[in-house]
């Protein structure tokens, strides 16, 4: 199965142009909303992470049975980045 997304881009005159891409987003409120397929035959819409962000959502779109699809939020802990600068200590929280 092709991951390429197959869209329709149309303009405000109602002009339609066609194009294929594998990842596009969408700037909404100042964000990213990156929409993409999963290879498994689901639609994965996901927003963008920003610095001191903890976590974000994921939209997963499912297709089932004729004009019915299953829409699942799944919560992605975020890629904070390097810990070098965590300091363990007693008041860290990490089991050690």
């Amino acid at each position: 199965m092709s991951d390429a997304l197959q869209l329709i881009l149309e303009d405000e005159d109602g002009n339609q142009r066609e194009a294929s891409t594998n990842r596009f987003a969408v700037i909404w409120q100042g964000k990213e909303v990156w929409i993409q397929q999963d290879g498994r035959g689901q639609l994965l819409i996901g927003v963008d992470v920003e610095e001191g962000d903890t976590e974000y959502a994921n939209l997963l779109l499912r297709p089932l049975a004729t004009n019915l699809v299953s829409l699942q939020l799944e919560m992605e802990p975020a890629d904070v980045g390097d810990d070098d600068d965590h300091v363990h200590g007693p008041d860290c929280g990490h089991h050690h």
